[in-house]
């Protein structure tokens, strides 16, 4: 079978910082390289390929893959990624003992089918740690895996909290710095407003009807950083270089300037500072129907910037969107202060070094 090589590029998150691979007691022996993980991965599906990426594009001087298993004997030898399929399900106990495994990861779709629960047992008792795959892709990636995940996996969590306390904290947050930033901003958005009436025909706010917190619609408003006839052929995804953008416009969106007007949308609390960035009607209509979870994000304010944000490209396709959306679930599922406080400082990297924007 054809070997896939690996592509660093997929999967373009910041590295994680090794303590946070794994969760709890298992940190305590990832300190040095000579204590390298050796980690065996139930199932060959998408999460299980997936979750292999990850872990060897940020944390492969920490963790050694010894390879996958698989249900059917016929698999055995294919490769997925590179290590490949080693052995089948009623070989792990075996393949545990023959490659010195310390941890095994389960990432199997169907468990109460296929689940080798007593060889799991006895692992368990040896003093392995058995870690949910979900659960490791969550943590080592910063967002949810979302094409494998059960809907259980999601009502039974202990994430999704919504704590009075950072509720109110969290608006009153939005309040303060919108309304400080609206004051502040007053010479810039005059001296931003005479350069797009000098660069292009065409109004200096631009509006537009975007999907809000319950799916509710609502109008935001930006500086006009493309031509009046954009979308004259009808709505689109925004481009690299697209040609519908002005030349004032270009720097805008580089700058991110253009999102100043949004600060009257936080204050207004159709917006907050920090959630997922709104989408159209339009595209929220075709997204819905291929992206599982979709509507899950509008549980929240959509922000100013967010965690697809800071850690994703901008988004341009509908595969752009599933990606961010995974990051969306993930900032939804951990909602705090202190995780909109990390968010905002780390957008100021992104707007001081132009990343992302289109």
């Amino acid at each position: 079978m054809k070997t896939v090589e690996m592509d660093h590029n997929k999967f373009p998150e910041e590295p994680i910082l090794a303590s946070s691979l794994f969760p709890g007691h298992l940190r305590a022996s990832w300190g040095m390289p000579r204590f390298k993980k050796r980690l065996l991965i139930l199932g060959t599906g998408q999460l299980a390929v997936d979750l292999c990426h990850v872990i060897l594009s940020q944390n492969r001087w920490l963790v050694n893959i010894v390879g996958f298993l698989d249900g059917r004997a016929a698999r055995v030898g294919e490769q997925l990624v590179n290590p490949g399929i080693i052995g089948t399900y009623d070989q792990l106990a075996q393949l545990v003992e023959q490659h010195r495994v310390d941890t095994i990861v389960v990432c199997l779709e169907d468990r109460r089918a296929l689940l080798p629960v007593q060889s799991l047992l006895d692992c368990k008792a040896m003093g392995l740690d058995i870690l949910d795959g979900h659960h490791l892709f969550e943590e080592v990636s910063g967002r949810l895996s979302i094409d494998s995940l059960r809907p259980s996996a999601l009502i039974f969590s202990t994430g999704f909290r919504r704590r009075l306390t950072s509720l109110v904290s969290k608006r009153l947050l939005d309040v303060v710095v919108s309304a400080l930033g609206l004051v502040l901003s007053i010479p810039l958005v005059v001296l931003i407003a005479a350069l797009i009436r000098v660069d292009s025909a065409g109004p200096v706010f631009y509006r537009q009807v975007r999907v809000g917190l319950r799916g509710q619609p609502y109008m935001i408003w930006k500086f006009r950083s493309m031509r009046q006839d954009a979308e004259k052929a009808g709505p689109r995804w925004a481009q690299a270089n697209d040609p519908r953008i002005s030349r004032v416009g270009w720097w805008l969106r580089k700058t991110r300037i253009d999102e100043i007007p949004q600060l009257v949308n936080v204050l207004r609390g159709d917006m907050s500072l920090v959630g997922p960035r709104p989408e159209r009607p339009v595209f929220v209509q075709d997204l819905r129907t291929v992206i599982p979870y979709y509507d899950i994000r509008h549980t929240v304010r959509p922000g100013l910037t967010g965690w697809a944000q800071v850690k994703f490209r901008y988004g341009a396709s509908q595969e752009d969107s599933h990606t961010k959306l995974q990051y969306d679930l993930y900032y939804v599922k951990n909602l705090s202060l202190v995780l909109d406080l990390k968010i905002l400082i780390q957008t100021i990297r992104v707007v001081m070094l132009g990343e992302g924007a289109q």
